[in-house]
């Protein structure tokens, strides 16, 4: 079953179902896609552009988020919170006249909170200290540890250093050990590629 999705291509931001991601709007025509979603059905769909063309191409696959939280400042812009609902694939791009992108996307159906093994889990964590113990990074692993697996894989994956083509193959990932696994893949080898600009998995 398809449906419009009003779209905001942005590079290296994933939302995921059942996860949130902050978002500050600023530009004249998301402003204005975000009072167009705010004054119909509070959706907008986070997508990623495969390339810095003007306008960019998409990425087929992206999320629909609804706008769980906004604070409008004076000057226009926007603090929104998107609550990610469910995964999408674009059909077509539509023409529109509105200063943002539209596509007609097939949604797809959310399961329910899935789990990975004591044995996956206890690897994901292991990897992920080694990987910010290498880059410097201070994180607050009691904190960690309490997060349920999917609330930790895909969280990771939003807040990994990884290349856009790396960030949309963990969007693309079918299940949870799968994204994990990836993820894992990812972290050794942007280690062993670190400080390495061209480092890519395009």
């Amino acid at each position: 079953m398809s449906t419009r999705i009003s779209v905001f291509p942005l590079p290296g931001a994933l939302l995921f179902p059942r996860m949130h991601l902050p978002l500050h709007i600023f530009e004249p025509r998301y402003r204005a896609m975000v009072t167009d979603s705010l004054a119909r059905d509070r959706r907008i769909g986070m997508i990623q552009p495969r390339d810095t063309n003007e306008p960019p191409t998409l990425f087929d696959v992206g999320c629909i988020g609804r706008i769980a939280d906004v604070e409008a400042h004076d000057d226009g812009r926007f603090d929104i919170i998107l609550e990610g609902l469910a995964r999408f694939t674009i059909l077509r791009e539509l023409d529109v006249a509105t200063p943002f992108r539209q596509v007609e996307a097939e949604l797809e159906p959310v399961g329910t909170s899935e789990i990975l093994s004591m044995a996956e889990r206890a690897s994901l964590e292991r990897e992920s200290r080694r990987f910010a113990d290498m880059q410097g990074y201070a994180v607050d692993w009691e904190a960690v540890s309490r997060l349920d697996d999917e609330a930790l894989v895909n969280g990771i994956a939003q807040i990994a250093p990884f290349d856009v083509a790396s960030k949309q193959a963990l969007l693309e990932a079918d299940g949870l050990s799968d994204r994990a696994e990836l993820i894992m893949q990812l972290m050794q080898f942007y280690g062993r590629h670190d400080g390495d600009d061209t480092a890519t998995l395009q």
